[in-house]
Order: C-alpha cells, then structure tokens, then sequence
C-alpha cells in the first residue's frame, strides 16, 4: 500500500532516521554545545588562571554590554562601516553589470579580469593595502604626496584610515556583487526591452521601468550577502589598522577579539558575540520578508 501512494513506510523511514541519526550527532555536537556554552559563559566570571574557571555572576555581562560606551562606540563605527562598504558595493557592482551586459564583444575577458580581486583572500588583501599605503615606500602614499591630496600617514589618521578599509572591502566584493547582478540580468525579458525601444524608450527609461523591477530579488539577495560578511567583516581591519587609530577603525568584531584574546575577559565577550549573533538574525529576517513581498508582488 505504501509503494501504491508513493508514501514511505513506518520502517523506510526508521531506517532513514537511524543511518542520519550519526551525522545529526555529530552536527548537534559541533554546533549546539558550543552555542550553549557560550550562553552560560555569559553569565559567568570565567578565568583563565590555573585552568578554566566559571563563576557565577547573574546579569553583570550582559550589564556591561548595553552600558559600556566603548561596545557602543564600536557598534556605532559598525554602522557606518557596514553602510559605507554595502552601500557603495551595490551600486557600483549594478553599474559594472550593467556595463558588462551592454557589451557584444569581449564580455567574457572583462568578467574574467573583474573577478581577480574576489578571489584573494582578505588577509592578502590588507597586506596589500597596508604596502600599497605605506608612507615611506608605498605606490598610493606617493601618488596622494605628488598630488596634494593627502601629505600624511593615511592607515595613521583618523578619518583617512577608515576611508582606506572601507576602499579596500569595496575593492574586494564589488566583483561579488556584480557577477550576481549579471545573473540576474540573463533573466530580463529581451522582448520587452525591444518593444520598449521600438516605442522610442531611452536607456534610463528602460533602466527604471524594466531592468531594475525585473532583477529587484536578485539585488535583494546579493544586498543580503554582502550584509551578512559586513556584519562580521575583521581580516582587513586586523591587517591594516587592528581597530586604530584612536579607535576609529574598531567595528564590534575587533573589539570582540580584544575582549577575548587580548584582556581574557571571556564571559564578557561571550555576551558581546551573541549580541552580535542576535544582530545579524535581525538583519537577516528583515531582509527574508522583503523577498517574501517582493514574490508576492511579483
């Protein structure tokens, strides 16, 4: 009867459950022990001296974090970190595929030279970066120095070290986000786009009315990709500044790595990654209900 219906049967399906049953320990193990770990080091004093240590001491982290000015500053730099980089990312990797798209020859070399940098990794990026901005020898310092556009430390101030690894994560991902975009332009209808020509459409038109409605999940998606690394972006930054100078450059995960591995405060740093966890939930069901209208709409 079982086979008629198409339904597996009461054994089938204890047999499925009982060859997965090893990978889904294993997978409980790896992931939800050292997340409730975590939770209850939150909560606790854990010291390091003479071994490892937890001393109860109720709300006194989680105190700390809504409370101390420095996790606020840090998510505050964050902020703007994440909109500076995601928001440029955006824009510049649609206009790179929609460039990339309007060509008829060699489209395929460009996609190939465009994708370079995506594919190195952060670290050898920041190493680059801090070469390429090194006052003494570096190619950029110079060329800023000739210029007059910048005579200083670049990675050394204030303002022009964050504008720095805002450049260098843009530099980085923008590719990521056009090769998406450029995807989702193989999808747009080429016959409406030449019904919209032949009634004397211009490219801008055309850009608003019909190209951007048709890949706005496509865009949605790529936005909440790059939001999700954003939120929890640190090589560069570790690299190149370690959160200086002046703390100008330190984002909450720079913070977090101090916390933990330079002052040892482990419960305190426990709370400050759940919050961060909890943040990037947030972010991520926000961005899972605008899909959702948008598959509605459309």
């Amino acid at each position: 009867m079982a086979l008629l219906t198409g339904k597996p049967s009461a054994r089938r399906q204890g047999f499925e459950l009982a060859m997965m049953s090893p990978a889904l320990f294993l997978l409980a193990l790896i992931t939800l022990v050292p997340f409730f770990s975590i939770i209850w080091m939150s909560f606790n004093d854990v010291s390091l001296m003479g071994g490892l240590t937890f001393e109860f001491s109720g709300l006194d982290n989680w105190q700390r974090v809504f409370t101390d000015p420095d996790i606020r500053s840090s998510w505050l730099i964050s902020l703007f970190y994440f909109l500076a980089t995601v928001g440029l990312e955006m824009i510049l990797g649609t206009m790179m595929a929609l460039l990339v798209y309007s060509l008829r020859r060699g489209s395929n070399l460009i996609i190939s030279l465009l994708l370079i940098p995506m594919f190195i990794a952060p670290v050898i990026v920041g190493l680059l970066g801090r070469f390429m901005l090194d006052p003494s020898h570096g190619l950029y310092a110079w060329l800023l120095n000739e210029t007059g556009l910048f005579d200083g430390n670049i990675l050394g101030s204030v303002g022009s070290a964050m504008v720095a690894v805002i450049l260098m994560d843009v530099w980085e991902w923008t590719p990521l986000v056009a090769l998406i975009v450029l995807a989702g332009l193989a999808s747009v209808p080429e016959d409406i786009l030449e019904a919209a020509e032949m009634d004397g459409a211009k490219y801008g038109q055309k850009l608003l009315y019909i190209i951007l409605p048709s890949i706005s999940n496509i865009l949605l998606v790529a936005l909440l990709i790059r939001a999700m690394d954003a939120i929890r972006f640190f090589a560069i930054i570790f690299i190149t500044t370690n959160g200086g100078p002046a703390d100008s450059t330190k984002i909450i995960p720079i913070r977090l790595y101090d916390i933990a591995f330079r002052f040892f405060d482990l419960g305190y740093a426990a709370a400050v990654g759940i919050t961060m966890l909890a943040f990037s939930i947030l972010v991520a069901n926000a961005f899972m209900k605008l899909l959702k209208r948008q598959e509605k709409r459309s």
